[in-house]
């Protein structure tokens, strides 16, 4: 068995390496729209399956070794919740969707209120119990390694296994940072991710049942001979204990529906809750087979290993001790993927739970209002998660350097079981009872979780650790009825389900009654309607009242979260549903409530409800859904939510009438103002050339150079004078239909180059940012007409940018049939007030600063009109922004 120990590195490395492929191509098949395979029935169960960790490869054997069939239990719950999907894990899965939450904490503070306190409470809860679990994994790797050096006789004692951990911890937080925080929108699904899972779970299931048939064909004989040894052994006259079976099987269902990484794929990853329906037999066959085998292996490896072997790593030992050292190689790979996968998705999830409701809920605090001043939110968001899943990683390698890594894989797996169990009574309560309130859920959380650290973590330490041995046999401060494994005088139970039942029995306790003595919310009763009755209330969004938020703010908010594309495409989205033009609409309760939950995708919904209520100023609960909560006839509902219809219809409308009369005086104005300034600029020009003329028509004492500048005059100035009247004709041409366009073919990056050329932008001081790259788009169009365009904007850019440095950036982006190109300066922008006017005729931003009589943008916008395309006025960029938008093939060739 020579060089095992440098084989196993590298088969490590290269299987490593293959993940990183397979994850890589999933993120580029569904980039590009051609992962349609990722979202099959399939790849979803498959993902359930790192429930299946390397407490259920290596731990499941050693466990059985020592307790006989009692691990089943570990597979009996998960088998029971799986069975009984319709009634549970369906509307969870629609709660998660209709919610948008990113989290088990997100879905217990959106139940509550969308409390940030509750999810911060539910997350500190969620990292430390699954802390162990990541030091399970840890120390699993750590073990097989361990046993791989022992049985090769060319490698030495490994000196330090905690050094083969860290390394394990940094490999894992390199990966789950690579393909875990792509994405900021947590619901944009990890794929990659998700797709590496499945793999580990077929190498995994393959592994062991390789092992198993080996074991009962290659050294028992068969079948029988294996059934013989198996009644023959201790296994076989092992007896149930009816409370610990009974504990632990309800344990395990508790946290299949709690542990983060169990929420994370069957929740927040899920693309169809229909996946449900297969999942529910498909998954328990998975646990059927991946079970198979363990009690032989476990029979077999007490037979053939020496006295004192570790039980948790017969799967490994086994074969090893046989001189099957391929299968040992597959074994090893079973149980690292089993190991890696659940640290992968329990890291993204922690993270993602660290970031959204601790992490941002400071950020907002500590910025004062952090929802509409200057930077990207999004790096910060990025940042935290990449930062939250090494600190995350690192909390478990520290576990596992402080307990020793000595005890069995099975009872550190149950320390992390019975600790995430304590969101069960609040989640099931939140969806199952509206009476539930964020005070009971907080009782019961903080009763449950205490009991737990006192009477199962602590003590998981070992003595004198944490806890003295004293304190264990006396109790603190001599009290005897506070002992971790006797609490309230009890003895004699065994320590896990002692400590399960007293946790759960005051954590629902504390939640049932604290919920009846304290009174919701609205918003709480609210939620409480909608998550109950979620089937009732899918898609019905939540609305908004009182507050009036500028619409410009809200947008520059999207864009720092959402990113700018996909906030401008939602806004545009929204203000032509209203029958508005741009990129602003109403603030309605109807558009809030879907920002709102667009939001929530990426910070969590109780961030993203604090964000825009940042700049709502207050936000309440409608009349409408206060009668649903408050469950009154629906005769009555119907016609309260009428007359609201009808009362935000006529405050839309009065709102609309307002703003068509501001508009209208405006006009007014402008127009006024433009009769002034067109007779000034007829006359002056006029003026000049009658004055010079009538000199040169005396002619009397002028010199060749006199005349000749004279002449100059009055050609200019007629230049001039037609410059005016050619705006006037072409505006008027325009608005009554009569252009002729010359449809022809040409690339955008040549339209721009000529109207840069012909604006002087080269020369004027203005720095233009291009990527060229994007502007080789062909188009079939009026050349000339879009150049006339570009030649405005630009123009307009040198003008008006006040920057002491004037930048002028020209973004083109194309896709869908389309191009649009966006013309954004580094200027002051233009004021809120005059957005809406910049494209009406006689418009001008500054008397001081404008040179024309105002034409030249309402000449774009009809111009863009006969191209069928569009410009527009784009708030929120931090200077003057202009988006025009023109189809690649022009629909029709004249008009």
């Amino acid at each position: 068995m020579t060089a095992n120990l440098n084989v196993l590195v590298a088969v490590c490395l290269g299987y490593v390496a293959f993940l990183f492929l397979v994850a890589f191509a999933a993120e580029r098949a569904a980039a590009r729209g051609r992962g349609g395979w990722l979202r099959s029935p399939l790849v979803y169960t498959l993902s359930l399956s790192i429930y299946c960790t390397a407490w259920t490869f290596y731990g499941a054997v050693g466990y059985a070794a020592r307790s006989g069939l009692e691990y089943l239990t570990i597979y009996l719950g998960p088998t029971l919740v799986m069975i009984g999907w319709w009634w549970t894990l369906r509307k969870l899965v629609r709660i998660g969707r209709t919610q948008r939450v990113t989290s088990v904490a997100d879905l217990i503070s959106s139940r509550y209120g969308k409390s940030t306190f509750l999810a911060v409470f539910v997350t500190l809860i969620a990292v430390i119990g699954t802390t162990p679990y990541i030091a399970l994994q840890l120390q699993s790797v750590t073990a097989s390694f361990a046993s791989i050096a022992q049985a090769d006789p060319t490698a030495g004692p490994l000196d330090d296994n905690r050094n083969i951990a860290l390394w394990v911890a940094a490999g894992l937080a390199f990966f789950t940072i690579l393909f875990g925080t792509r994405n900021l929108d947590a619901n944009e699904r990890h794929h990659g991710v998700v797709m590496a899972i499945a793999v580990e779970a077929v190498v995994k299931l393959l592994a062991l049942l390789a092992v198993g048939v080996f074991v009962v064909w290659g050294l028992s004989g068969g079948v029988g001979e294996t059934l013989a040894r198996i009644d023959a052994s201790a296994l076989g006259q092992w007896e149930v204990d009816g409370a610990r079976w009974a504990g632990l099987t309800f344990l395990s269902a508790a946290a299949f529906l709690t542990l983060p990484r169990m929420f994370q794929v069957m929740v927040v990853e899920n693309d169809d809750e229909r996946h449900l329906r297969t999942a529910s037999w498909a998954f328990p066959l998975y646990l059927m087979l991946i079970s198979l085998f363990v009690v032989p292996i476990a029979v077999v490896g007490l037979e053939v290993m020496p006295q004192g072997s570790n039980p948790d790593q017969f799967v490994l030992t086994v074969p090893l001790s046989q001189g099957q050292n391929g299968l040992a190689m597959l074994s090893f790979l079973g149980g690292f993927s089993s190991a890696t996968s659940m640290v992968i998705v329990a890291a993204i999830a922690l993270a993602t739970m660290v970031s959204n409701h601790i992490v941002m809920p400071i950020w907002l605090h500590l910025t004062g209002g952090g929802a509409v001043i200057s930077g990207d939110l999004r790096t910060v968001v990025i940042l935290s998660r990449r930062l939250s899943i090494a600190v995350v990683l690192g909390f478990g390698y520290l576990y596992y350097r402080l307990s020793g890594g000595g005890a069995a894989l099975a009872a550190i797996g149950l320390v992390s079981f019975a600790g995430v169990a304590q969101f069960l009574p609040a989640l099931l309560g939140g969806i199952l009872w509206r009476g539930a309130t964020r005070v009971g859920a907080l009782v019961g959380l903080s009763l449950g979780f205490v009991i737990w650290v006192w009477c199962l973590l602590l003590p998981s330490f070992g003595l004198d650790v944490v806890i003295s041995e004293a304190v264990f046999t006396q109790g603190p401060w001599g009290i005897g009825w506070l002992r971790p494994y006797a609490l309230f005088g009890i003895e004699g139970i065994d320590p896990m389900v002692h400590a399960v039942l007293w946790s759960m029995l005051f954590n629902a306790g504390g939640f049932t009654v604290a919920s009846l003595l304290s009174f919701p919310t609205p918003l709480e009763r609210l939620q409480g309607a909608q998550f109950v009755n979620v089937f009732d209330h899918s898609g019905r969004p939540q609305n908004w009242a009182g507050g009036i938020a500028q619409s410009e703010d809200l947008m520059v908010m999207a864009q720092r979260i959402l990113g700018p594309a996909q906030a401008q495409a939602l806004f545009q989205e929204a203000a032509q549903a209203q029958g508005l033009a741009g990129y602003l609409p109403e603030p309605t309760p109807d558009f809030l409530a879907r920002l709102e939950r667009e939001l929530a995708g990426s910070v969590g919904a109780a961030t993203a409800h604090a964000m825009v209520g940042q700049i709502m100023g207050a936000a309440t609960v409608s009349v409408e859904d206060l009668l649903a909560v408050a469950d009154e006839t629906a005769q009555m509902m119907e016609y309260s939510s009428t007359l609201e219809a009808k009362s935000n219809e006529l405050a839309r409308t009065a709102r609309q009438l307002r703003a068509a009369n501001e508009k209208l005086t405006q006009l007014s104005v402008q127009k006024d103002a433009f009769l002034s300034q067109i007779s000034h600029e007829l006359r002056t020009p006029m003026t000049s050339i009658r004055a010079f003329s009538e000199i040169l028509r005396d002619g009397a004492g002028l010199d060749p150079a006199a005349q000749a500048k004279y002449a100059g005059i009055i050609h200019d100035e007629a230049i001039r004078l037609t410059r005016l009247l050619d705006d006037l004709l072409d505006l008027s041409v325009l608005e009554n239909g009569q252009v002729n366009l010359n449809i022809r073919s040409g690339v955008l990056s040549d339209v721009i180059d000529l109207a840069v050329s012909a604006s002087g932008a080269e020369h004027g001081g203005l720095r233009l940012r291009r990527d060229r790259a994007r502007e080789d788009v062909r188009l079939d169009t009026d050349l000339d007409r879009l150049s006339q365009v570009f030649i405005n904007l630009i123009a307009n850019a040198q003008k008006y940018c006040d920057a002491a440095r004037p930048e002028l950036t020209i973004a083109v982006r194309a896709g869908g049939g389309q191009v649009t190109v966006d013309f954004i300066d580094n200027g002051s922008g233009i004021p809120h007030e005059s957005q809406t006017m910049v494209f009406e005729k006689f418009s001008r931003v500054s008397d001081q600063k404008a040179g024309g009589a105002g034409l030249g943008l309402a000449i774009c916008r009809e111009i863009m009109a006969r191209l069928d395309g569009s410009i527009a006025y784009l708030p929120g960029q931090n200077g003057a922004a202009f988006r025009v938008t023109l189809p690649m093939a022009q629909r029709i060739a004249a008009q």
